[in-house]
Parts: C-alpha cells; sequence; structure tokens
C-alpha cells in the first residue's frame, strides 16, 4: 500500500528514444513549476541509448554544443494518481520542447504528433488499441543472471506446465493481476481482457480502442509502467523484453487501427464491396514494413523472435483473419473494419511505433497501392518478401529508407539509426555463452 506519511509528489516523465521514462521529481505544493513549464531537464536525455549514454562523440548533441537544456512541457491530459506512491502523488508525460518553444526533433511523443497533424490536414483521425504482451518472473534475476517463472506458477510439478487461456496461471498470479487491473482503473486506462499467453507467467492486456493515437501510446506507457510497479509490489519482476527465453513464445504489441473521417464515417470499411481502402492502406504498411523494422524490433533481443513455427510473423504478407500475418484483417465490414499490425515486440517504443505504422497507413491513402494476394486461412505464408533476422541489416535499412526520412525526420533517422547501429556493432563484438559451450570444446 501507499505510505499515508510520506509527502506527496508530483512525477513530470519524458519518453526516450528506448520507450524508457526519465523525468524529475517534485513536491507536491511546488507543482506550479511542472504547469508553468519553467522543468528544464538536457536535450540530450532524448539522444540516450539502452546503456544511459549520449553518444556525443556520434551524434554531436550533448557536450559538443554545451549540453543544452530542453522545456519539459506537459501534458495535462495525461496527469493520473501513481497508486503505487504516497497518497495525493501524481504523474503526468510530457513533450521536450527547445528553448524557442518548438517540439524537439528528438521527442517520440512530438514524432508521432507530427504524423497526427497529417491526418489531420486530411480531415481524417487514427483510431488505435494496442495488446501488449509481457512477462512476470522471480525477482531474483540480478543474482541468478537469468529470469525464471514465479514459484506458485508450478503446475502439477511442472514449471511449464500451464498453457495458452489457461484460467488456473491467471488464478495463479490473481492478487499480482488484480493489483495491476486496480491501479489501471485509478489511472483510466481503458483496460479490457487479461489472458494468460503460451509462456509461463506470460499474459496479455487489451487496451480499448482511442480516437486519439497519441493518447494510446500513453496508455499502453502506462500500462507497461503500471505492470512493474505493480510486479514490485508482489515480489516479483515484469519484463516487455521480447524473448527473455530461449524456448518459450515471445511478447508482441499489436496494433489495431482503423481511421474515420469527418463524418465520422469509417474509410476502411468496405460495405460489403471490394476491401480497396483496406487493400491499399495494407500495401502502404507492407511496402515500408523492412524500412521500419527498427522501430518494431529495437534491440538485439528483439530478433530473436522471427523464428519459423511461431506467432511472430517473418513473411512480409497479408490475410483475412489470418494470425499468422504480418498485417490482418479481423473485420472488413462496418464500423469495425480494421487492420492488426503484428510485428512488433512488446519492446517496441509505442510512440515511434504507431508513427511508422499510420505512415504507412497515410501512404496507402494517399496511393492506389496493390498488397498482392492475400494469404488465406489454411494456407501457409508464401515467403515472397521477408523481414530480416538481423539486427545491423534492420539498421542499415531504416538508415537509407526516404520513408523513414520523410515519417520521422533526417535528423532524427540519423540519431536514431547510429545509435541502433552502435548497439548493433557491441552485440556482434560480444563473445556469449552459446560461442563458449558450442566452439570452445570442439574447435
Amino acid at each position: 500500500m501507499a505510505d499515508d506519511t510520506a509527502p506527496p509528489r508530483i512525477e513530470i516523465l519524458l519518453v526516450g528514444m528506448n520507450g524508457d521514462l526519465r523525468g524529475k521529481q517534485i513536491p507536491l505544493e511546488a507543482e506550479k513549476k511542472v504547469w508553468d513549464g519553467s522543468v528544464r531537464l538536457p536535450s540530450s536525455t532524448q539522444s540516450l541509448d539502452i546503456w544511459g549514454d549520449d553518444n556525443d562523440d556520434i551524434t554531436g548533441l550533448s557536450l559538443s554544443i554545451g549540453d543544452p537544456d530542453g522545456l519539459c512541457i506537459p501534458d495535462r491530459r495525461s496527469l493520473a494518481p501513481m497508486p503505487w506512491a504516497p497518497n495525493g502523488s501524481q504523474q503526468v508525460l510530457s513533450t521536450m520542447h527547445d528553448l524557442d518553444g518548438s517540439p524537439s526533433f528528438m521527442d517520440p511523443r512530438a514524432i508521432l504528433a507530427a504524423m497526427l497533424s497529417r491526418y489531420e490536414e486530411r480531415g481524417l483521425t487514427p483510431v488505435v488499441a494496442t495488446e501488449l504482451e509481457f512477462y512476470v518472473v522471480e525477482d531474483d534475476w540480478r543474482e541468478t543472471g537469468v529470469p525464471r517463472p514465479p514459484q506458485r506458477l508450478t503446475y502439477r510439478g511442472d514449471p511449464n506446465g500451464f498453457q495458452l487461456y489457461d484460467m488456473t496461471a491467471v488464478d495463479a498470479l490473481d492478487d499480482y493481476l488484480q493489483t495491476v487491473r486496480a491501479w489501471a482503473k485509478a489511472q483510466g486506462l481503458p483496460a479490457d481482457a487479461t489472458t494468460a499467453e503460451f509462456g509461463p507467467g506470460q499474459f496479455e492486456i487489451n487496451l480499448l480502442h482511442r480516437p486519439d493515437a497519441l493518447a494510446a501510446a500513453d496508455d499502453c506507457i502506462y500500462l507497461k509502467r503500471i505492470a512493474e510497479q505493480a510486479a514490485r509490489r508482489h515480489g516479483l519482476k515484469s519484463t516487455c523484453m521480447a524473448k527473455p527465453y530461449s524456448d518459450h513464445a515471445g511478447s508482441g504489441l499489436h496494433v489495431h487501427a482503423s481511421i474515420i473521417d469527418r463524418n465520422g464515417e469509417n474509410v476502411l470499411d468496405a460495405k460489403g464491396k471490394d476491401p480497396a481502402a483496406l487493400r491499399s492502406v495494407c500495401a502502404g504498411m507492407l511496402d515500408t514494413m523492412r524500412d521500419a523494422q527498427l522501430i518494431f524490433a529495437p534491440f538485439a533481443n528483439s530478433y530473436r523472435r522471427f523464428q519459423p513455427g511461431s506467432f511472430a510473423p517473418v513473411d512480409i504478407d497479408w490475410g483475412f483473419g489470418h494470425r499468422g500475418t504480418a498485417v490482418r484483417i479481423p473485420d472488413q465490414n462496418g464500423p469495425a473494419a480494421r487492420i492488426e499490425h503484428r510485428v512488433a515486440g512488446a519492446d517496441a517504443n509505442p510512440y515511434l511505433l504507431l508513427t511508422a505504422i499510420l505512415g504507412g497507413m497515410l501512404l496507402g491513402l494517399d496511393e492506389d497501392l496493390d498488397p498482392g494476394p492475400a494469404t488465406q486461412p489454411g494456407e501457409a505464408p508464401s515467403g515472397n518478401r521477408r523481414l530480416t533476422h538481423d539486427f545491423l541489416t534492420a539498421v542499415e535499412d531504416f538508415s537509407a529508407s526516404r520513408f523513414i526520412c520523410d515519417v520521422f525526420g533526417a535528423r532524427y533517422q540519423r540519431l536514431y539509426g547510429d545509435t541502433k547501429r552502435k548497439e548493433a556493432i557491441a552485440h556482434l563484438r560480444t563473445v556469449s555463452d552459446f560461442d563458449y559451450r558450442t566452439y570452445l570444446p570442439r574447435i
């Protein structure tokens, strides 16, 4: 429970490149400085890599230019209580602005807002929902160096005995999941169904559709934080790592999206006819999927999800109701006509993810594109076009893409690509335990 004796606080939060939250804690009695926009952090906060390095030698955005401040401008719509903190504590998401008042080119919320402005100019509004998968593990991972399922999930002596949609798995961690649900409700998150997934201690929580993609991304970020804080409360650890176990399913972040016009009509609704708009929107996403894969799979570990025979797609394809495809059409008629984008891992930054998806959809709206034949239920994917399994290849595809330059801007394309290239090269240079176990005894 929250400490009733500790003073309440407000946390002003920035979303970093890797979907991490950084910011400041401020006593609640001093919250005026939050709302008048006077909270500052170095603008390079938005350029930190997965190790927290500002990489000034490759970006030139830190000490080489004096490490200038940026302004943290709060979005009051995101103000929410923090049930895990002292009573009365609140959190609010902010967008980094340069001192001249313009949004920082590095801020993921600003990047998504710019994409939404393109839709607004056309009189269109994306309607978006996310489905987040994550694992819950024992909290001794720092000592052991590896994750392991919660002990209470042992089923008839088998720690891997739980199955997909298994209600006994939900029951086994019901106290934790009840805390997650209670805190989501306290924050006003539109959380819907909770299901047990394939892996031991793996769960999925669905968030309902929002006619505001920025708010939908905020919901996803807050849900990740709730899952982590609730795990701490129960002596556990939650992780959105894409592939925490080599022999169990990876965790995805699926996105459902439709588009409504000024009259509130779903422009993807085929109305019982040829789904031309849906087809072209699918083609836009498929044609840009390799270029944007670094957004969908932003870390070295992310590429371990893309394995044949898994539910993470490896082919660049689409289909009606086919859960093996990269883009699935759950419905093509009526208000619920939409796409489901199934490529991203749970480790994806939701703001950058939605920017890339909506950018591909917009390409399909502006042009008449052909996605090729749909993969039909009962059919195997064609394998004509495939996602890459290689982190560095994804970096180079991203860095050379005209689509990425247009959607994210040349400066962010360079920053993100250069930062991820450093990570990919560090991964390639690291000799792993697999190397020692396999090659050292035999070669």
